[in-house]
């Protein structure tokens, strides 16, 4: 009789720890590796989506034009109850008392008066902010009627009138005018709608008599 025939065992294939078997020759990534991969995606990430990226504020300005349209909601809906003129405060030299006239008949919700692409503190809600600081300035003593003038905008450099071409914004990214560092920001008019600019506003903006621009409280 002839025996049986007797083939080679094959030694097991090691095992890489708690994982699956590796293939002779080949290596998997080690966890040091991994997480040395996922620390650079991290970096990356922040670096295009940084607070001062073009990306990061273009989001916060399109967030900025919501805020700045639930507030024309409340400027409407007060200027039908004074005979279509927008808040008016006597001498006043910041818009935080002119806008805080709003709250809370008018609006409730305080966040909408903070710039989501600046670095202003949040409100109180409900609660009025004569004595706090907000985020956008406003054209105190327009009327509904005046539908092609602006109304409000983001914080500004300073309060003089404009002509087509003039820096109304940060070009810096350094206070003032930088809601949105240096990318430029929101103008709010009368009639409702919204333009986004450039630091450099390329429209003119008149101040008629009686009509003044109010910054929000210093940086």
């Amino acid at each position: 009789m002839h025996e049986p025939r007797q083939f080679p065992r094959r030694s097991a294939i090691p095992f890489r720890g708690a994982g699956f078997p590796s293939a002779p020759g080949c290596s998997g990534f080690s966890l040091i590796e991994l997480l040395v991969t996922l620390a650079l995606i991290l970096i990356l990430t922040t670096m295009f989506w940084g607070f001062n990226s073009s990306s990061h504020q273009r989001t916060q300005m399109k967030l900025c034009q919501q805020n700045l349209q639930k507030i024309f909601v409340s400027l409407e809906i007060y200027a039908n109850d004074f005979a279509g003129k927008f808040p008016a405060v006597t001498n006043a030299a910041n818009s935080e008392p002119a806008l805080a006239v709003l709250v809370p008949r008018y609006s409730a919700d305080t966040a909408i008066f903070i710039c989501p692409g600046s670095k202003d503190s949040p409100l109180p809600a409900g609660e009025s902010f004569r004595d706090r600081k907000i985020s956008y300035a406003y054209y105190q003593g327009r009327f509904a009627t005046n539908t092609a003038e602006a109304l409000m905008s983001d914080r500004q450099i300073n309060s003089e009138a404009r002509s087509a071409g003039d820096e109304v914004f940060s070009t810096t990214g350094k206070p003032p005018g930088n809601n949105h560092s240096k990318f430029g920001g929101n103008f709010l008019f009368c009639d409702g709608h919204l333009e986004s600019t450039p630091p450099r506003v390329p429209f003119s903006i008149t101040q008629t008599p009686g009509v003044v621009l109010l910054n929000p409280r210093p940086q």
